[in-house]
C-alpha cells in the first residue's frame, strides 16, 4: 500500500479513530503513560502521526506540532486541542519552522513508504540534544493483531510493514540517529484486574519477556558532531573533601586547566583533620586560579555535590573525589569527551584496567560488578562502573536534573545515584569512560561498606518503583 492509499484510508476512518481508542482504552493509557515518563512538561514537541491529538496534548509541551497525512484526521485534533498547532504532512516531506526538543512517532513508522527517508528528515528539526522517541508494534504480533482486527477487537489498519528491533537500529543507524536506549512495553494489551498489571508493570520489564512485549520503544538522539557542541566551554571542577588535608594542595597543583577557563570549588564537611584550615591555606597559596571554598551545613557527599554544583558558574560540571584515587590529570578526557557530544553524561569506570594494588578490595569489587548490572538493568542504558565518583554534565542538564528531583525526592546521600537517575529520566546520552583507579596517598576511605552496601540496595528497590516498574 503507497501513501495514496494509506491517506484515503485513513480520511475514510477519521470519524472512527476515538471510538476505538475508548475501546482499547487500557492500551492507549500505557502508551500515554510510557511517553509522559519520557518526555518532561514544557518541551518542545513534534509528534508525527499525531492521530486526533491526544498524545501531544497530554504531553502540555510549551510548543507543540502534530502533522499527520490525513486532512480530516487533522481537522478533528485542530476541534479537540485549538491551543497545539497540526498540520497535514507527509513524514518524508515534512515542513515545519524550528528545532524541537522531543521528536515522537506512536505506532506509525509501519506505513511509512520510506523509513529511512522519514527519519534523515529529522535531523532539519533537531538540535544537539533532540530526543528522538518512537514506538512501534512487535512483528511477532502480526498474527494476533490480525486475528484481532477480524474479531472487531480493533481497528483495521491498512497493510504495513512489520520491522523488527534491528530493522529500526539498522535505520536510524542510516540516517544519522544514534540509538539511547531501547525497551518493551505491554505483554497484555487488555485490563484484566491484578493480572494486567502484574504482567505489564513487572514481568515486562525482564530480558526475556522484554522481548515478547506488543510494543517496542527506542529512544534516539542526533549522531555527535567532531567539533565542540559550544565553543572552548568552561568548566567547574567540585572536590568534596572530608578529611583529606594531605590531599588538598596535591588536587590543585595537578588539575590541568580545561576549557576557556577552570573554576575549582571545594566542598568541607564535618573534617576533624584540619582540611577546612588547608583549603583556606591553600586558596591562598594559589591567588591566581579561580578556587572558591565552601563548608555544608549538611552531611554526606551528596549534599556537598548539590551545594558545590549550586554554586557553580562552568558550563561543565565534573566531581573530582579528594582522596585522589582518580587522577586529576584525568579529567581532560572527561572534558573532550562531553565537549564534543560523545555523551551528554560521562560516566568513569574503575573496573576496565588493572586496579593498582589496595586500589579496591575484593569485596568492593563483586559489590560494584553487582550494582552496576543492577542499575544498567534499571536505567537501560549500559554501565561498567556506578560507584566511581567522577561524574560530569552540562550545567544546563544538570538543572533540568535538578527541577525534576521533584519526581525522585531526596533520596540519594552519596550524590552519584540523583545524577544517574536525573540523567537517564532526561534521556541523556550515558557514556562510561575508563580511568585508572589508584589507591590512596592519605587518609582512609569515609565509605562503610556493609551500610552504605545496604542503602544502595535500598536504592535500588527505589528506583526499580520510580523508574522501572511504572
Amino acid at each position: 500500500m503507497n501513501k495514496t492509499d494509506v491517506k484515503e484510508y485513513f480520511n475514510q476512518h477519521a470519524d472512527k479513530r476515538d471510538k476505538w481508542k475508548k475501546k482499547n482504552t487500557y492500551y492507549h493509557t500505557e502508551i500515554k503513560s510510557l511517553l509522559k515518563f519520557l518526555v518532561p512538561e514544557n518541551a518542545s514537541v513534534l509528534d508525527i502521526g499525531c492521530s486526533t491529538g491526544d498524545i501531544l496534548a497530554d504531553l502540555k509541551p510549551s510548543r507543540g506540532v502534530g502533522v499527520d497525512i490525513s486532512p480530516k484526521v487533522v481537522a478533528i485534533a485542530k476541534e479537540k486541542y485549538p491551543n497545539l498547532d497540526f498540520r497535514e504532512a507527509d513524514a518524508e516531506h515534512l515542513d515545519v519552522d524550528g528545532k524541537f526538543d522531543y521528536i515522537i512517532l506512536t505506532d506509525v513508522i509501519g506505513f511509512f513508504e520510506d523509513v529511512q527517508q522519514s527519519f534523515s528528515q529529522l535531523q532539519k528539526y533537531s538540535h544537539s540534544k533532540t530526543k528522538v522517541i518512537i514506538t512501534y508494534f512487535n512483528y511477532l504480533w502480526e498474527p494476533a493483531m490480525k486475528t484481532a482486527e477480524k474479531l472487531s477487537m480493533k481497528m483495521k489498519n491498512p497493510i504495513s510493514n512489520w520491522l523488527s528491533r534491528t530493522d529500526v537500529d539498522n535505520l536510524l543507524y542510516l540516517a544519522d540517529l544514534e540509538v539511547i536506549k531501547k525497551g518493551g512495553r505491554l505483554l497484555f494489551p487488555k485490563r484484566i484486574p491484578l493480572l494486567s498489571s502484574f504482567l505489564n508493570h513487572f514481568l515486562a520489564k525482564f530480558p526475556l519477556f522484554r522481548n515478547l512485549c506488543l510494543v517496542n520503544f527506542v529512544v534516539a538522539r542526533p549522531k555527535p558532531m567532531v567539533q565542540p557542541l559550544k565553543p572552548n566551554p568552561s568548566v567547574s571542577v567540585i572536590i568534596p573533601a572530608r578529611n583529606e588535608k594531605g590531599n588538598i594542595e596535591a588536587a590543585v597543583k595537578r588539575l590541568p586547566p580545561m576549557g576557556s577557563h577552570t573554576e575549582i570549588i571545594f566542598v568541607e564537611g564535618n573534617s576533624n583533620d584540619n582540611t577546612w584550615e588547608e583549603i583556606q591555606r591553600v586558596k591562598n597559596v594559589y591567588p591566581t586560579l579561580d578556587i572558591k571554598i565552601l563548608q555544608q551545613e549538611g552531611k554526606g557527599k551528596g549534599d556537598a555535590v548539590r551545594k558545590g554544583f549550586d554554586a557553580a558558574t562552568g558550563d561543565i560540571l565534573m566531581i573530582l573525589d579528594a582522596d585522589l584515587t582518580v587522577r586529576p590529570e584525568e579529567l581532560p578526557k572527561f572534558y573532550h569527551a562531553i565537549a564534543t557530544g560523545a555523551g551528554e553524561f560521562i560516566n568513569g569506570s574503575r573496573l576496565v584496567y588493572q586496579l593498582e594494588n589496595q586500589s579496591m578490595r575484593i569485596l568492593n569489587i563483586f559489590g560494584n560488578k553487582f550494582f552496576s548490572a543492577m542499575f544498567s538493568w534499571l536505567l537501560d542504558q549500559r554501565l561498567k562502573d556506578t560507584l566511581c565518583g567522577t561524574k560530569v554534565i552540562w550545567k544546563e542538564d544538570y538543572e533540568k536534573v535538578k527541577t525534576g528531583r521533584v519526581f525522585f525526592g531526596d533520596f540519594d546521600p552519596f550524590g552519584d545515584f540523583d545524577l544517574l537517575f536525573g540523567a537517564a529520566k532526561l534521556n541523556l546520552k550515558i557514556v562510561d569512560l575508563p580511568i585508572r583507579y589508584q589507591a590512596r596517598t592519605y587518609g582512609t576511605t569515609n565509605i562503610s561498606r556493609f551500610s552504605h552496601g545496604w542503602l544502595l540496595l535500598k536504592m535500588c528497590f527505589f528506583a526499580m518503583k520510580k523508574i522501572k516498574f511504572i
